[in-house]
């Protein structure tokens, strides 16, 4: 499992979560995702830590916590909902088919 961290500074690195959860326990992995378009931040992250204990911790501790000018949201991370676009059925309702009597 891992943990959300959000309303992070645009600023922050994958470095600075490291040092802050390793206080914590064992850092698996760090993952700050960035806008497609301008590379920047976005503001919310997620880490993965080597225990569940080593999790509930970090989470119970940093949540609400004041970190480089901001109140850090911190919880367990839910897993990714799939969304999925409708398909190719384009009939917008209304008339059908074929005969459109222009």
């Amino acid at each position: 499992m891992s943990i959300y961290i959000g309303n992070l500074s645009y600023e922050v690195t994958q470095d600075d979560l490291t040092d802050v959860f390793t206080e914590y326990g064992t850092v698996k992995r760090v993952y700050l995702p960035t806008d497609r378009e301008t590379g920047r931040m976005r503001g919310f992250g997620f880490v993965e830590m080597e225990s569940e204990a080593e999790e509930a911790s970090a989470i119970e501790t940093l949540d609400g916590a004041e970190w480089m000018g901001r109140d850090l949201k911190v919880n367990k991370a839910r897993p990714r909902e799939d969304k999925k676009r409708s398909g190719g059925n384009f009939s917008g309702g209304g008339r059908g088919g074929a005969s459109r009597g222009y």
